[in-house]
């Protein structure tokens, strides 16, 4: 347990985290330092943490964001995610869309 202050619910998430960051080939000390952060931060938007950092505290959380943030690198969003996006949205024509059409219809 890293922190002394988590719960035994935090101790799980922080496991579970760190357990499928490891089977996705991050290093051990990586998966233990996103696992932590993870969870101190779903911490303090909970009120769970003395202070809080104001930007964290207003984010979204993640389980609520659904993948919104993923995949940014190189390709970015699967067309599927860019199409469920567009489909919440409302915007007409979607279906017949490509990949890049759907980027910029969503406006990322």
């Amino acid at each position: 347990m890293p922190q002394a202050q988590w719960s035994a619910k935090r101790e799980r998430q922080y496991e579970h985290i760190k357990s499928s960051l490891k089977q996705r080939g991050k290093s051990t000390g990586t998966a233990e330092e996103i696992a932590a952060r993870t969870v101190n931060k779903e911490r303090a938007q909970h009120g769970e943490s003395k202070t809080a950092n104001p930007k964290t505290v207003r984010d979204t959380p993640a389980p609520v964001r659904g993948g919104q943030r993923s995949h940014t690198g190189a390709q970015g969003r699967t067309r599927e995610q860019l199409y469920e996006e567009a489909r919440r949205k409302g915007i007409a024509g979607r279906s017949k869309m490509n990949k890049a059409q759907l980027e910029s219809a969503v406006g990322r």
